[in-house]
């Protein structure tokens, strides 16, 4: 609390004062400021690295950098063109209007340090191997923390995110392969896994995702 305060008086109430027409994010010790230009851009660095000296601190030499944020009508060329913030990485994608028309645009989407911390623990769950558990058991256990993870990584282009819920569909059809011998089949497994979903399209939190991006698991 104590850090977030100095850096309210050190950082965002400096950026408020000495450059009013730019704006910025802050959360913690990670920040974004959105410059119109290069120049503006560098002025603005510039100023900051002298900012930071006045009050004792300095920039990360690594993670400080200038962006350009290439889209569709932004067509330049620079050496950085994404960066990442709070889990999300920013760069160029592919969108569509509603109009169903395609154009590149610069959003968010959940990073792959992320993906990978996630998937790190998705696999310490050993899903497949709790054949002790019921179906039932499992949604709970589960349920809030995939929910977690769908309403924060899945605000901004959740199709990002589609890959690592239909991993943990996979692991729940290991689960009932190893539980049910009658089904341990793959086909069959997936079969049951389906029709389960159709009847109870909530019991999983990814459910909701997975079923409606594909027909398969």
């Amino acid at each position: 609390m104590l850090a977030n305060l100095f850096m309210h008086y050190a950082l965002d109430m400096w950026l408020d004062r000495e450059f009013p027409a730019v704006t910025f994010e802050r959360y913690a010790d990670d920040a974004v400021v959105h410059c119109v230009s290069e120049r503006q851009a560098r002025q603005v660095l510039a100023a900051l690295t002298d900012r930071m000296g006045e009050v004792e601190l300095s920039l990360h030499p690594d993670k400080t950098r200038i962006v350009y944020c290439r889209d569709g009508k932004r067509q330049g060329s620079y050496e950085h063109r994404e960066f990442t913030f709070l889990g999300y990485t920013f760069r160029a994608r592919k969108s569509q209007d509603k109009q169903g028309r395609r154009f590149l645009s610069f959003e968010p989407a959940i990073s792959k340090d992320a993906l990978k911390r996630i998937g790190r623990e998705v696999r310490s769950w050993r899903l497949h191997r709790r054949s002790d558990l019921s179906f039932v058991e499992l949604a709970r256990r589960i349920n809030p923390i995939v929910a977690g993870w769908i309403n924060y990584y899945g605000r901004f282009y959740r199709s990002a995110l589609i890959p690592l819920l239909q991993r943990i569909n996979a692991y729940l059809v290991r689960w009932v392969r190893k539980k049910y011998r009658r089904l341990s089949a793959l086909r069959k497994a997936l079969g049951k896994m389906g029709e389960i979903a159709k009847r109870y399209p909530r019991m999983f939190a990814q459910w909701k995702v997975t079923t409606a991006a594909s027909s398969g698991w």
